[in-house]
């Protein structure tokens, strides 16, 4: 059954794509693309979305990179891996990475970490210039304008700023020929998914980095923040419980377990902290509206959208449910019901696509 808000939200696109005017978007109209791109920026992945005369066309790439010494170059043409040569090393990033490294019994490295830049990785930015490159391209037209995605500042983590993490990003795009304009993850998600509702609901965008939470009621934001724990803080926490490897919890979460009925030990202990997880989130809603509460008023029910890698899972939606009933008295709004977005891994992407076609 397809979820409240997607046709609405499609046709929007529909509608709405294509405002800029101009002969290279004239003609790319002909190829089937639109101007406009969303860009979720994510630790784990990097997705964008396009407006088609077909719909939404999504591209993705892990958010990973292996260096390699010259001498595997020929190791990489037999095995017809794409890569790129930068001050004298090879540069294997996205996919093809991770299964270089489990070749060559080394650790992919990442740009991006707790849902920012990665401040110890030196090749940060040049990394993710190429990941933005290969999934953009060229703009369509003239500083063709790119919604990206930022996180809110972490409620959990004392000093957390993400004003150098916005920068960096919005700077790349500009050197790729882009008009960046950055918006926060989790808006983006009643974007994508609350056309129905005017726009109105809760977003929540459970990253591999952090977990991202956004009020909306009628397109405007009302309240934002983030907490410093998502898929990659289950998988440490997991397999510390269990003397196990974070890799092996991330692949076996992966590989599409069912939280509401864990087999053995590693299993119980993610299901564990998806679990703590949830309940930090709903709590953290409650907590900051009880002090924005003055300043806020939802006249009426909205819903809350659940999205991102981790929300993947099986059983998490119920478990959601069944966390968010134990604490619905504390809850400072009424909430029309609770669901999935449509595709957890794009919703983010589609959402800021739906504002690069507002933008005049």
């Amino acid at each position: 059954m397809p979820i409240q808000g997607r046709q609405n939200r499609d046709a929007y696109l529909s509608v709405n794509s294509g405002t800029n005017s101009g002969t290279g978007e004239e003609m790319a109209k002909v190829k089937g693309v639109h101007s406009g791109v969303g860009l979720d920026c994510g630790t784990m992945n990097f997705v964008s979305a396009r407006k088609t005369n077909n719909g939404v066309s999504t591209k993705r790439i892990r958010d990973a990179f292996l260096e390699l010494d010259p001498s595997h170059k020929r190791m990489l043409k037999i095995s017809n891996t794409s890569y790129i040569e930068l001050d004298g090393h090879l540069l294997v990033i996205g996919d093809d990475a991770l299964q270089c490294a489990n070749m060559f019994n080394q650790e992919a490295r990442r740009p991006m970490s707790g849902g920012v830049m990665n401040s110890s990785e030196l090749d940060a930015q040049q990394v993710i210039s190429l990941m933005m490159k290969e999934i953009l391209g060229e703009p369509l037209v003239e500083n063709e304008k790119c919604f990206y995605s930022v996180p809110a500042p972490a409620i959990d983590i004392p000093g957390s700023d993400i004003t150098y993490h916005k920068a960096i990003l919005g700077k790349i795009l500009s050197e790729l020929g882009y008009d960046p304009e950055p918006s926060n993850e989790a808006q983006a998600i009643i974007f994508s998914e609350c056309a129905n509702d005017m726009f109105s609901g809760i977003g929540v965008s459970y990253g591999s980095g952090m977990t991202n939470v956004s009020l909306n009621f009628n397109a405007m934001p009302a309240l934002e923040f983030s907490i410093g724990k998502g898929g990659d803080w289950i998988d440490a926490g997991a397999a510390s419980a269990v003397g196990s490897t974070r890799g092996k919890m991330c692949s076996l979460k992966e590989s599409g377990i069912d939280i509401s009925n864990p087999q053995g030990r590693e299993q119980e202990a993610i299901a564990l902290f998806v679990r703590t997880l949830i309940d930090d989130s709903l709590k953290g809603i409650v907590d900051k509206f009880a002090i924005a509460k003055k300043d806020i008023l939802i006249p009426k029910p909205i819903p809350i959208i659940v999205s991102g890698g981790t929300s993947q899972a099986g059983g998490f939606l119920d478990l959601f449910k069944q966390r968010f009933d134990v604490m619905r008295s504390k809850f400072p709004i009424q909430i029309s019901e609770i669901r999935q977005a449509e595709n957890p891994m794009n919703a983010v992407a589609t959402g800021l696509l739906v504002l690069s076609q507002l933008d005049d």
